[in-house]
């Protein structure tokens, strides 16, 4: 359970700073004042907040034409309804909003309609906010609430339109509900801020989960959907206000059927963790065919490599030992051509001291002769060098000393690079060049507050994407030298396992994710500066 008064408190002020700021800025006269002013509410039918609520129609009467825009994200019903209802006008405009309901009600039961901001006027486009509807089928409106925020566990901004979601705690509930049924109440964050607020609930005890529902069906579909949970049990009333953080797990183990997609290639899909899938052949394969696998750089793919055959068909098994599974799958071949050896260079552009180059193949790299490698400085000096052959990535990176303004040179001639299946590479020349030190910014980042460790320090660009990173074990500054001049991220990982790179949570393990801090503001280092940041860390 986290407390976050104060954070609720900073996001309703700064709604409120923005919206007094939209009603106070001037502009050149365009003939009259802006309308600003939104459609408002006259009467409804039934009237809000009736008991006793039996009809299945509902209108909502407006002092002007309104139209709808959005509709489909921005009206949450909660309790959610099994069929939609339909609402009117689509496309058009209208003094009223209709809404039909096709769904039959529960008895003894508040219902709240949220419209958000999809109720605007004709002319200006101006939304009535968050007008609710709110009716109930028994004698009485429930009137508790509960509230918080919703922050995504890795990213810096969480996404938008996020469902929060309550499920009670009765006899029927287990973890294993959120996949099979809508929850009791549901609310939504919209898209303004990452705050919300469950209204007109009963008192009782409560799991509460948030979902960016990409179906719009008020499931976890784990495979796309991110979650957010809280362990505590939720007793309404409370006063208390729940952070949720959401997060995308690593989806249950699943094989895909595979395929040829070259002569020389079959591809398995997967889903889960890949060190835990082997494939083995159970078609006898003949002695002048050889296999190898990798794992494709940027999908969740094996790519199963193998001397070309003149079989119609192979028989496989693909098993996840962990989880003892197994599935058999018939591969038929196809007229298809080769995959043939293609080098491709990391380099473009001006090269930075603090990159390395290398050489990334599409077929599997088996051997590298240094002899018919050359490397030059200045086009003509010969240069040291050493590498080494990454066979995960099935790329070969190149070390050597870099200095400013310098020309180099690499010359692969043939034979350099041999792949799996015998074929080498033709003549190749990649040439790039450095700038001087000055062209770059040096930053000093000093970590303090509360920290514990490991911990991995990643400097990110604008979308997140990381641009360096290191691995504290102790306290110590961390220096990121040698950056372009751009603006930039920090973001902390707490390892708390020790692996060297973020984990994700999982609902059902009641796994949470590790904890993600960012620097507040954007840094910006430019070229020839020495900037020193201090990173106060808070839970």
């Amino acid at each position: 359970m986290v407390h976050l008064k104060k954070y609720l408190s900073f996001f309703f002020v700064l709604w409120i700073a923005l919206v007094l700021w939209q009603c106070a800025r001037r502009g050149n006269p365009t003939g009259g004042p802006e309308d600003v002013t939104p459609p408002e509410l006259i009467r409804t039918e039934p009237e809000n907040f009736s008991t006793e609520f039996k009809s299945n129609t509902i209108r909502l009467y407006f002092d002007e034409y309104v139209k709808l825009e959005d509709v489909q994200n921005q009206l949450i019903i909660s309790p959610p309804l099994k069929y939609l209802p339909e609402v009117k006008p689509q496309g058009g405009v209208s003094k009223y909003v209709e809404v039909i309901i096709k769904d039959t009600l529960s008895e003894n039961t508040t219902y709240t309609l949220n419209f958000g901001q999809s109720i605007v006027d004709n002319n200006e486009g101006n939304p009535n906010s968050f007008l609710t509807y709110v009716f109930s089928t028994g004698t009485y409106i429930d009137s508790l609430t509960l509230a918080g925020a919703v922050k995504d566990a890795y990213d810096r901004k969480a996404e938008e339109f996020i469902s929060v979601m309550l499920y009670e705690l009765d006899t029927s509930f287990t973890d294993s509900t959120v996949f099979k049924r809508p929850p009791n109440y549901i609310s939504n964050t919209l898209d303004s801020l990452p705050i919300f607020e469950l209204k007109n609930l009963k008192a009782g005890k409560y799991k509460l989960i948030a979902l960016k529902d990409l179906n719009k069906n008020n499931l976890f579909d784990q495979r796309q959907d991110k979650i957010g949970f809280i362990e505590d049990t939720i007793i309404i009333p409370t006063d208390s206000i729940y952070l949720l953080n959401l997060f995308k797990e690593i989806p249950d183990y699943s094989a895909s059927v595979p395929s040829y997609v070259a002569k020389n290639r079959i591809i398995f899909g997967y889903q889960g963790v890949q060190e835990e899938i082997s494939i083995e052949s159970l078609t006898d394969l003949p002695d002048s065919v050889r296999t190898t696998i990798l794992k494709e750089r940027e999908t969740d793919t094996l790519n199963y490599w193998l001397t070309p055959t003149d079989l119609d068909s192979i028989i496989f098994l693909v098993q996840n030992k962990v989880l003892d599974q197994k599935d058999t799958f018939t591969v038929k071949t196809r007229k298809l051509e080769l995959d043939s050896l293609r080098l491709t260079n990391s380099v473009s552009g001006k090269f930075g001291f603090e990159e390395i180059f290398s050489l990334s193949a599409n077929t599997p790299i088996v051997a590298v002769d240094t002899s018919h490698v050359e490397v030059f400085v200045s086009d003509s000096i010969p240069y040291d060098y050493g590498y080494a052959v990454d066979s995960v990535k099935n790329q070969i990176d190149f070390a050597f000393e870099k200095e400013p303004n310098q020309t180099y040179k690499f010359n692969f001639n043939p034979g350099a690079i041999t792949d799996f299946f015998g074929i080498q590479n033709d003549s190749l020349t990649y040439r790039f060049t450095t700038g001087s030190y000055a062209d770059y910014g040096n930053l000093r980042v000093n970590l303090s507050g509360t920290v514990r460790y490991p911990m991995i320090v990643q400097l990110t660009n604008e979308q997140g994407e990381t641009q360096r990173e290191a691995i504290l074990e102790i306290p110590t500054p961390v220096e990121f030298n040698n950056l372009e001049p751009a603006r930039y991220m920090i973001r902390v990982i707490f390892d708390d396992n020790a692996n060297g790179i973020w984990d994700t949570g999982n609902y059902l393990k009641k796994i949470q994710p590790e904890k993600v801090s960012y620097y507040p503001d954007i840094i910006e280092v430019r070229a020839n500066w020495e900037l020193e940041q201090s990173f106060i860390i808070t839970d």
